[in-house]
């Protein structure tokens, strides 16, 4: 990759790069200065004022006086450090997991999103053979080591500790030339009316781009996501092929469900 120069002649993925980190810095801080960037980033103000008029566009951030500050509906839906929400649920977690499995079969392909439920499907497979498994999850790729039965892709990138996967350019660029059997997607929030969305600009560019590669999309949410919603869609709930929760979802989602032929499957399923 050559230098990067400021302008119409910098490399887009260095400059997405770059929008990220300042979108995820504006974020952890809640309110930066112009100033402020232009010398963390060591970048001309000119750039600055470039790139704060594209990450205004994204909804995330608002202009206020001499810089940018997170937008308060956003400050409420910023997702908690994977090592809390890995601790949140947890049987729930499992009993996703294990219900999910029943969807993989032998010889196929899966994606795993990354998330703090999806890794849960992996200790189901480990009888499976010839499961090859796609992931930017660095949860997922610890746990799947333990399993030498699945073979592992792992897409490279940027590391994000947020969300404790890898995500840039080069992971949109590999998932543009895969399709895969199934995808396991997470989300922030799911809505009937805004469907499945997230926080983070970047990540649910991977998410939008993974959804159209698979000839399955599975939702994995625990009912704490449902009726809720963040900032960015990446998927119309009519759109998935099938929801994994904990709990039975409210009425107007299994009519949803229903019309759209989205297949369900949580513990009350299982007792019919």
């Amino acid at each position: 990759m050559g230098a990067a120069h400021h302008g119409k002649s910098e490399d887009d993925d260095m400059r997405i790069d770059r929008l990220n980190r300042i979108e995820r810095y504006v974020i952890q801080k809640e309110t930066a200065s112009l100033e402020e960037l232009s010398e963390t980033f060591a970048v001309s103000m000119n750039t600055v004022r470039r790139d704060v008029k594209e990450l205004l566009d994204r909804g995330v951030l608002q202009k206020v006086y001499g810089g940018v500050a997170v937008k308060p509906v956003v400050q409420t839906a910023l997702p908690l450090p994977m090592s809390i929400r890995a601790s949140q649920l947890p049987d729930a977690k499992q009993e996703i997991g294990r219900l999910a499995a029943t969807l993989v079969q032998d010889n196929s392909s899966i994606f795993l999103d990354s998330g703090s439920t999806t890794p849960n499907i992996l200790q189901h497979l480990q009888d499976m053979s010839r499961v090859t498994l796609i992931t930017h999850s660095l949860s997922a790729l610890y746990e799947a080591a333990r399993y030498p039965n699945l073979h592992v892709i792992a897409l490279g990138g940027a590391y994000n500790p947020d969300t404790a996967s890898y995500m840039d350019i080069a992971s949109l660029d590999a998932l543009s030339r895969m399709t895969m059997d199934t995808i396991f997607i997470a989300a922030t929030g799911v809505s009937l009316e805004n469907g499945l969305t997230n926080t983070t600009f970047l990540e649910a560019e991977i998410k939008r781009l993974v959804v159209q590669r698979g000839k399955k999309v599975v939702l994995l949410a625990d009912h704490t996501k449902f009726d809720h919603s963040s900032i960015i869609t990446f998927c119309n709930f009519k759109d998935l092929s099938c929801v994994v929760t904990d709990r039975l979802p409210l009425q107007a989602y299994l009519d949803a469900m229903k019309a759209y032929n989205i297949q369900l499957l949580c513990p009350e399923t299982e007792k019919k």
